[in-house]
């Protein structure tokens, strides 16, 4: 008897954890949707504001500091305020965040030239998605790195605050490079956390708010990468 009722044991226990595999797999493949959706729509009013003028005609006036104020301001109200929202109001004012960085970003296809724009996105793209696959896939337990990415993360923030007073070359390089690495890392990091925090036991309606915060995380990650980079590698206009 009990010869026999192990086999049934062994397979119920692979089923649920296939289970649990497949709805991994699902969760990740939404915060990623939900990444990516928000990259493009960034990608897409940052161009068309661009190239229309809109953020040229703005761009002289006190209308500016809104447009690049308005961004942070969304990040702390759903970083803070997710408990309270639904799943569909932090979806909502994560698609407002994603236009506004946007309208802020659009300042990038000024300076730069389309060509070296792409180059770096791809590469981004490219680092973005060995260390995401990383993140998700090693065994060793990234948070010990969390505190030091924090504290690097907290010295580009001072030394770029510093920098727009100095307006040095030597330590806006630094800074880029610094940023490249920490950046990177939070890449990892960051996957590592999100995929932690899947339960199978969740609700539609907390694993909305659980996907929507992944994401925002991971495209805070690649936006801040690519800034860094871009400032590293693009070709800026004459």
């Amino acid at each position: 008897m009990a010869l026999g009722s192990q086999p049934r044991w062994t397979v119920r226990s692979a089923d649920a954890q296939v289970g649990i595999d497949v709805g991994l797999r699902d969760y990740m493949l939404r915060v990623y949707n939900f990444m990516a959706s928000g990259l493009a729509l960034t990608g897409i009013v940052a161009y068309v504001a661009a190239v229309s003028g809109f953020f040229a005609s703005i761009a002289a006036t006190p209308l500016i500091w809104l447009v690049m104020l308005a961004p942070l301001g969304l990040v702390m109200w759903i970083s803070y305020g997710i408990q309270r929202m639904q799943a569909s109001t932090a979806q909502m004012v994560f698609w407002l965040f994603s236009g506004l960085m946007g309208l802020s970003l659009a300042s990038v296809f000024l300076y730069f030239t389309g060509a070296s724009i792409a180059r770096v996105f791809f590469i981004t793209a490219g680092t973005f998605a060995a260390m995401s696959i990383y993140g998700y896939t090693t065994q060793r337990d990234l948070s010990q790195f969390g505190s030091f990415l924090f504290m690097g993360l907290i010295g580009i923030v001072i030394a770029s605050l510093v920098n727009i007073f100095l307006a040095s070359s030597a330590l806006q390089f630094a800074v880029s490079v610094i940023g490249v690495l920490v950046f990177t890392g939070l890449t990892a990091y960051d996957t590592q956390r999100i995929k932690e925090m899947y339960y199978a036991g969740d609700g539609h309606e907390v694993a909305g708010k659980k996907a929507i915060m992944g994401a925002l995380r991971l495209y805070l990650d690649f936006i801040n990468l690519f800034m860094m980079l871009l400032q590293l590698m693009g070709t800026r206009r004459n």
